[in-house]
């Protein structure tokens, strides 16, 4: 006997307005394939292990970048630092007058230069997750520039303000 109840179909626009209520930082994907450099803006980023290193991002099977990244074999992530609006937009595939695009490369990876922190991945494992893959990345290099980040909640960017704005107040950590 199952136990469960039918799933009732889930609204898309509900969803992405319910999802738009977890802030989160702004990342910028990299890749460099048969020569070429491709960026996305993306939010789905996270930690994946610390021992060893791993780090997850989704990207839509139908996104140009998927097929890039998988033809890489390896991912940047460029951490946005408050600030960089304008990249996060260009990347996002918006139209941005004047925006400045400085990549360095590491470890065979392009990276964007100036942001909040860069981590540069070698693809250890890809699953299928409904309409995205989830691409599991070794960390191979990071690097923390020390920048505020950029924080991105209910589809605006805004900026990081810490509650705990006294010194000496202890640092959280979810490990």
């Amino acid at each position: 006997m199952n136990m469960r109840e039918p799933i009732a179909a889930v609204d898309a626009t509900l969803f992405r307005r319910v999802m738009s209520r977890f802030a989160t930082g702004v990342t910028v994907i990299t890749a460099e394939a048969g020569g070429r450099v491709r960026g996305m803006t993306a939010n789905a980023f996270m930690s994946g292990s610390l021992s060893p290193p791993l780090c997850l991002i989704s990207i839509a099977v139908n996104a140009r970048m998927h097929g890039h990244v998988g033809a890489a074999g390896r991912f940047g992530v460029s951490i946005l630092a408050e600030g960089q609006e304008a990249l996060g937009t260009h990347f996002a595939g918006h139209s941005v007058d004047q925006v400045n695009v400085e990549f360095e490369r590491v470890c065979e990876v392009p990276l964007l230069k100036h942001a909040s922190a860069v981590i540069a991945a070698e693809i250890e494992a890809r699953h299928d997750c409904g309409d995205h893959t989830l691409f599991v990345g070794r960390i191979v290099h990071m690097r923390d520039h020390g920048k505020a980040p950029l924080v991105y909640h209910g589809g605006r960017y805004g900026a990081f303000v810490s509650s705990a704005q006294q010194a000496g107040e202890p640092t959280i950590e979810f490990w």
